[in-house]
């Protein structure tokens, strides 16, 4: 199931939506009618969905989606005149990804604007897995409440979210909605395809770009996450290990009787492109090796 759902997002008419994308509005006096959530497949249409379709529609599915409670749809402009049966407003537009982005994170209430998001990359998916949980546990260790998506294990704080793997824009948005919802300060999410369809992250405000495979310089980090629409903007902040970071895990690791640090040492790097002190960063180390 994709949906942004009815307890995690903001309302908005279909008159809006329309004028604001550009889109064709059917009937055009249906402007104050008011969508709820949006919902891409036909089992997470409620009462008062605007249903966009990620696949072909037909007429059927937009009968069936009408019967479920849906308050509007968005399809294309080739149905326009063979939709004879479908009592609910339709909105004939093509989206483009960016535009869905958009919509699914105003829905949501731009979650991504209130959380710390870091997202972790790398070469294969079990490096990309273990640096997310690694970097999971060090934020834990700071302090911070922490929400995860990760087809390895999402979690909102200590809570398990049972997903479909790979997350649509839609499935995202949702998830870091509940993610906020719940308290979380940050979000950490692992950039595979595993976990992530293609333009996942459209409208996905990214802090930190955290890539565990060394050598790779910046242009070549910010191309190999481009498929999932991760854009990196100028408060982007990239990190990789550097020779601070390796230091500081060394010396944890160390602690710990571990011969491993390099997954340490991104999750290092990464707070500290987060402005994060590295005093605290060293009291924090220490008080866990304490603990253990």
């Amino acid at each position: 199931m994709s949906a942004v759902s009815e307890s995690m997002n903001r309302r908005m008419t279909l008159g809006l939506l329309a004028s604001r994308y550009g889109f064709d509005l059917d009937p055009a006096f249906a402007t104050e009618v008011t969508v709820t959530s949006i919902a891409d497949d036909i089992d997470s249409v409620r009462p008062g969905a605007l249903f966009m379709p990620s696949m072909q529609v037909d007429e059927q599915q937009l009968r069936q989606v009408q019967a479920l409670g849906a308050y509007g749809a968005v399809v294309p402009h080739a149905l326009r005149g063979k939709t004879d049966g479908v009592q609910i407003p339709l909105i004939y537009a093509e989206p483009t990804a960016q535009q869905l982005g958009k919509l699914a994170s105003e829905m949501a209430g731009s979650p991504s604007d209130s959380l710390a998001v870091f997202a972790v990359a790398g070469s294969n998916t079990q490096t990309v897995e273990q640096g997310v949980r690694d970097l999971a546990d060090f934020l834990h260790m700071l302090g911070n409440p922490v929400g995860v998506i990760s087809a390895g294990n999402s979690q909102s704080l200590e809570r398990f979210l049972d997903l479909n793997y790979p997350l649509s824009i839609l499935d995202v948005q949702r998830t870091m909605a509940v993610c906020a919802e719940d308290g979380a300060a940050a979000v950490i999410l692992a950039l595979s395809e595993e976990t992530l369809k293609d333009d996942a992250l459209q409208s996905v405000s990214v802090d930190v770009l955290g890539c565990g495979d060394n050598g790779l310089g910046e242009a070549e980090i910010v191309k190999s996450v481009a498929r999932f629409g991760c854009t990196v903007g100028k408060r982007t902040h990239i990190a990789v290990r550097t020779q601070e970071s390796d230091a500081l895990a060394s010396q944890a690791a160390a602690a710990y009787g571990q011969t491993n640090s390099s997954a340490l040492s991104l999750s290092i790097s990464m707070v500290l492109a987060a402005g994060v002190r590295k005093a605290n960063i060293k009291s924090a180390l220490r008080v866990s090796r304490d603990l253990n």
